[in-house]
């Protein structure tokens, strides 16, 4: 099942922060410090992980490279779970799947 929305920069930073990880030679490194983001990204110029965030929070020019940088969010059931009645139905009939727009914000914390 699909759901999609648009991320608070708030958002992003804690799934960066939280459950990011990078793809140095093929390989999964966690960013636990600005060194991992260094090097897979400084030619670009993003030496940090505040300038990830804001690289892929705004789609700056090099996006397309950090966005291939980071490796999928594994991110576990959110707190509370689905809802077993409503889970097929779409967000705006009272259902888990679909556009959430704003919404979406609230699900990643849960699961965070």
């Amino acid at each position: 099942y699909v759901t999609y929305g648009y991320p608070t920069r708030a958002t992003v930073q804690k799934l960066i922060y939280k459950r990011g990880f990078g793809k140095i030679r093929n390989q999964r490194i966690p960013i636990a410090d600005n060194s991992v983001v260094e090097e897979g990204l400084g030619s670009m110029d993003i030496c940090c992980t505040a300038d990830l965030v804001n690289e892929i929070y705004n789609v700056g020019d090099n996006f397309k490279q950090a966005n291939n940088f980071l490796w999928p969010f594994k991110l576990s059931n959110p707190s509370g779970g689905f809802s077993r009645k409503t889970k097929l139905l779409h967000f705006m009939e009272g259902g888990e799947a679909g556009a959430r727009g704003e919404e979406i914000n609230k699900l990643v914390k849960r699961m965070i």
